[in-house]
């Protein structure tokens, strides 16, 4: 239990940055369902959607950007989480390159591999693991990606969205998994 709770260079839940947000949101006065929802609401919307420089930058400087994708946004999550006592775990994954198809245009998309690291946070209540991956697009972003398609009713893909269910997606949490880009997973690392 110790390894998922535990603080890294990436999982910098000592920076002061983090701990001043954990103490104005007040999240450690809260159960723990109500933890990880606010927290998981604050990552996925607070926090927009977009690229880093660079995958392995520590909590605390996503937090500076302002917005994150996958893997940056998994890692402020983890460490969110982990700063309130919330034990959680990483996934690792490739998904395929067209789901990200307008959100990355031109000469970076046909330089771009084929297979891109995926990851997404999963939680541990009750004995029981939720998978967290419906944080990485902010509720704006959607919302207007779906007014630009409000004729697709099933599945989609592009713009950082891979679903079948484009107008419902399963991205709100409370004791459930979430999802965005699942259906374009092409490999499983496993936990790690």
């Amino acid at each position: 239990m110790e390894n998922y709770l535990t603080a890294t260079k990436i999982l910098n839940y000592s920076h002061p940055s983090i701990q001043k947000l954990v103490e104005q949101k007040d999240w450690n006065n809260l159960d723990v369902t109500s933890k990880v929802q606010a927290i998981y609401n604050f990552v996925r919307d607070d926090i927009k959607f977009g690229y880093n420089i660079s995958d392995d930058i520590p909590a605390s400087q996503i937090l500076k950007d302002g917005y994150g994708q996958c893997n940056t946004k998994a890692t402020l999550l983890m460490t969110l989480l982990r700063a309130v006592g919330v034990p959680n775990r990483i996934h690792g994954f490739t998904i395929d390159k067209a789901l990200q198809k307008g959100a990355i245009k031109g000469i970076w998309y046909k330089l771009s591999p084929q297979n891109i690291l995926h990851s997404w946070v999963e939680v541990l209540i009750d004995k029981k693991w939720y998978f967290l991956e419906g944080v990485i697009l902010d509720k704006p972003y959607l919302t207007k990606l779906q007014e630009e398609n409000k004729n697709c009713k099933a599945t989609f893909c592009g713009y950082g969205v891979y679903t079948d269910d484009f107008q419902n997606p399963p991205i709100e949490w409370n004791l459930n998994n979430t999802f965005i880009q699942d259906k374009g997973i092409n490999q499983d690392f496993g936990i790690i």
